[in-house]
């Protein structure tokens, strides 16, 4: 190409160099189209370009959508009818098309899709999807939902000739149990048995129903136990209305807390409120609230059935009446020793399963043990000689048995020996009461030997100071044989004569019986 050809062309290129046209730096040529705000604030433009963003997003949904549009050419276009059924079909394409739209917008890469496959109107002759290919959710059947077996007819069987199938066949039995473990309670997990098509056999669903019942009564039982009883450290709904009305009549000013918890009782703390004229209210009480559930009471009904002050009350029918009658025995035995100037709670008052006494102690500071404080030679003599003194007073003068005494029902406070729990205790008179008397004996007598007091008797000889009898025996068998021995003749006498007399020979001053 020569000069003449380059510069004829140069009037094509611009009117500008052809550099300048690429330059970055160079002043752009523009031209700016003009449109006024009515085309900008049209609704067909907002439409298009909505439109066209989503073609843009979903091409392949939109093309799927589009298909050709119904011409008259080979239809017959003459009835209202058919053009009205032509325009309703369109109609519907689009709004399936739109709705499809929806659905891939909202999914989007989401693990869990919805759909609104029940809000689609094609028709079902005109689908797109082929025959072959069926969707689960184009249909109103859910593979994740197991069938429920059928039921068999009243005849008892279903099929004919060979293919007949009673109601007792293994399979159909084994699903039906399968599908009654539905009715159990539902605190008895049961699993999907049916999606898992699991056939239970009869033995194994009875055993199955039986356990299930057991669990729904054990369940009831122990929810009213929760209710109704007194559990460790807390109390029930009817005891505490009790505390609530000794705190509202005045008799207590308020309950601190618990002190103590033992086998049948807890043991409250608490200031005493306004005296009366018949109660005098001490400034700090103890209240003793004894245990509605009845496990600790099972192997305890001994100590009461046979005693003759409640010989004609005791009725296991009716056990949280013994309760009762365990808290009111605790107070008449203290009650007993009292009189008798025994160191010992002084009775309040007593409310059902509820006994408030004085406090054995100061600023809401209990008492401690015999077990757990430590004590001086001198003071560990003065105890001893205290207790025997006491023990004697108990058989002789208050005509009891402690029949659990210990160090565990000892405390010592104000330079004294206190006995407390005393709910158990019986007349000597009971079966079994010199029994317990010469196991309160071993008790008291082995831990004063080891505690260093050499004048501490042993248990024989203990239990014949406190008793007043003369047993004689070389041996512990020998001697618990005579006293069972005196026990027998004791009950016989009692079970000819009715009446509570000792028959006991003694040397000293004879118990004191009542009529």
């Amino acid at each position: 190409m020569d000069s003449v050809g380059v510069a004829a062309a140069a009037p094509d290129a611009g009117p500008g160099p052809a550099w300048q046209n690429k330059c970055p730096w160079g002043a752009p040529s523009t031209t700016s189209i003009s449109c006024s705000l009515a085309d900008v604030m049209s609704e067909q433009l907002a439409k298009e370009l909505q439109l066209e963003e989503e073609n843009a997003a979903f091409p392949e949904v939109v093309a799927a959508a589009e298909g050709p549009f119904i011409t008259g050419e080979n239809i017959d276009t003459s009835s209202d009818l058919m053009l009205a059924q032509m325009l309703q079909m369109e109609f519907d394409r689009e709004y399936d098309a739109q709705l499809r739209r929806e659905e891939k917008k909202i999914n989007g890469d989401s693990k869990v899709s919805i759909s609104f496959e029940n809000y689609r109107k094609v028709h079902p002759y005109d689908s797109d999807s082929s025959e072959d290919e069926v969707d689960w959710q184009d249909t109103r059947h859910d593979p994740y939902r197991a069938d429920k077996p059928t039921t068999t007819p009243r005849r008892g069987f279903i099929g004919k000739g060979k293919d007949i199938t009673t109601k007792h066949d293994e399979v159909v039995c084994g699903r039906k149990n399968t599908a009654r473990m539905e009715n159990f309670a539902p605190e008895f997990q049961v699993g999907d048995g049916i999606g898992m098509d699991l056939k239970l056999s009869n033995q194994v669903f009875n055993a199955l129903k039986q356990h299930a019942y057991s669990e729904e009564r054990r369940s009831a039982r122990l929810h009213e136990k929760k209710e109704h009883s007194t559990a460790e450290k807390a109390v029930d709904p009817k005891t505490r209305l009790l505390l609530y009305k000794m705190v509202n009549s005045g008799m207590l000013e308020t309950i601190t807390g618990c002190i103590s918890t033992g086998k049948e009782s807890v043991v409250f703390h608490a200031y005493g409120g306004n005296a009366t004229e018949d109660k005098v209210i001490p400034p700090e009480c103890a209240i003793k609230v004894f245990k509605t559930t009845l496990n600790e009471f099972k192997n305890r009904d001994k100590y009461i059935k046979d005693d003759y002050r409640f010989k004609d009350r005791f009725s296991k029918l009716n056990p949280r009446k013994i309760i009762r009658m365990w808290a009111e025995k605790e107070m008449h035995n203290l009650t007993r020793m009292q009189n008798a100037g025994i160191p010992c709670p002084q009775v309040v008052i007593l409310k059902k399963h509820v006994l408030v006494m004085s406090f054995i102690g100061q600023d809401q500071v209990p008492a401690p043990k015999l077990k757990d404080v430590t004590l001086s030679s001198e003071d560990m003599k003065k105890a001893y000689h205290q207790i025997l003194n006491m023990m004697q007073q108990l058989y002789r003068e208050c005509n009891l048995v402690h029949a659990d005494l210990s160090e565990y029902n000892m405390l010592w406070h104000d330079g004294k020996v206190w006995l407390i729990d005393v709910s158990q205790s019986v007349e000597p008179t009971h079966p079994h009461g010199l029994e317990f008397l010469f196991r309160d004996c071993r008790n008291v007598s082995q831990f004063f030997q080891k505690g260093g007091v050499a004048e501490a008797l042993n248990e024989r000889e203990l239990f014949n100071a406190v008793s007043g009898l003369n047993i004689t025996a070389d041996n512990e068998v020998d001697f618990q044989a005579e006293i069972e021995a005196l026990e027998k003749m004791n009950e016989d006498h009692v079970q000819n004569h009715g009446k509570k007399l000792s028959t006991f020979s003694s040397d000293g001053d004879p118990p004191i019986y009542d009529e």
